[in-house]
């Protein structure tokens, strides 16, 4: 059975600055993992290079069965699911909680950049309703509070 998540010897510097040293990590497809640490301790970067939104300085990151660095991690990012605040920092400030959850789609940021079909916005409605979020669907996420905003983002992590 192939690993859903394998980091081999994984290193990330970044301004001359060790943050991961030579990480080992394999997640089989039936198993869920919590990442846990002190602030600074590098939680944030293991999983931005785990979900293909950051490179790693050294070392082989597979994920689905495809080898970082060689496969079109476009494609990829729109088969794993992630949430983050960094991730939401991205996202186009004139967005709907709607508009959050589609993009999930093709992984992007904004509307603008690809086409979404009627059925994906059911869909993505349909996400935001299983969260007890179906008033929050036409509102901008800018302007959602906290909570809500999580609410969207584990809907857009489903997507």
């Amino acid at each position: 059975m192939t690993a859903t998540l394998e980091l081999q010897g994984v290193t990330v510097r970044r301004d001359n600055r060790l943050i991961l040293k030579r990480i080992d990590w394999t997640v089989a497809p039936d198993e869920r993992w919590i990442v846990l640490g002190p602030n600074g301790s590098g939680k944030t970067t293991l999983c931005q290079v785990a979900s293909m939104y950051q490179h790693p300085t050294s070392g082989t990151v597979r994920v689905l069965g495809e080898t970082f660095g060689r496969t079109d991690v476009r494609q990829l990012r729109k088969r794993i699911g992630y949430m983050s605040v960094q991730l939401t920092g991205m996202l186009r400030p004139g967005l709907t909680a709607t508009d959050v959850v589609v993009t999930a789609k093709h992984a992007a940021f904004a509307t603008c950049w690809h086409v979404y079909s009627q059925d994906d916005y059911a869909k993505a409605r349909r996400l935001l309703s299983r969260f007890n979020c179906e008033d929050l669907a036409d509102r901008r996420f800018i302007t959602l509070a906290s909570g809500e905003q999580k609410k969207v983002e584990v809907a857009r992590a489903l997507m």
